[in-house]
């Protein structure tokens, strides 16, 4: 079982939440008392890494282990969600890449290539699709293993848009998610 599925509401929020302030907090400190800006794109990318690991290993418990609840007559696509969580993964860490090369061109007296955000905004739109597919694939899931049959849009509406704001969602989310997994053990 994954850890993930056992955080109470306010650790999975502290996690999400607290851990990236944190660490932006420090990127904004080293931005403004060091020598070039340079030095303080260290820490983006341990800043995204942190968030991404909580927020999708999130995602994917939640999406793999509900798969296992489904009731039979639900069909959902595992590989397909699996798919389309692994490619925003990979184009985040590829844009804040992009992103932070970019900045410390500039710092070096470049100037940015406009070309280069207009060719990776297909893999933008790309990747908002999928995190869309995921919070369908999620809510849909949770809603299906609680109610144990199929269900509609209008039935998962309120948990597709609670994990769109997850912030918020995760108060409401995470402590369904406790009861579902903590009664079967």
């Amino acid at each position: 079982m994954n850890i993930f599925l056992r955080l109470k509401h306010w650790q999975l929020f502290s996690l999400l939440i607290g851990i990236p302030l944190i660490f932006q907090i420090i990127f904004i400190v080293s931005i403004f008392t060091s020598q070039g800006i340079g030095t303080a794109f260290v820490f983006l990318p341990v800043i995204v890494l942190i968030a991404l690991t909580i927020h999708f290993g999130w995602h994917y418990a939640l999406g793999t282990n509900l798969y296992k609840k489904l009731p039979a007559g639900v069909d959902m696509n595992l590989t397909l969600f699996k798919v389309f969580l692994f490619f925003p993964v990979v184009y985040i860490l590829i844009f804040c890449a992009f992103i932070s090369l970019m900045v410390l061109d500039q710092s070096n007296g470049g100037s940015p290539n406009p070309t280069y955000l207009f060719a990776i905004l297909p893999f933008h739109f790309a990747a908002i699709f999928c995190m869309f597919y995921l919070l369908y694939f999620t809510s849909k899931s949770l809603k299906s293993v609680e109610l144990q049959r199929a269900v509609t849009f209008n039935d998962y509406a309120g948990e597709f848009f609670l994990l769109w704001f997850f912030p918020i969602g995760i108060w409401l989310i995470q402590p369904r998610v406790n009861a579902l997994f903590d009664t079967t053990e």
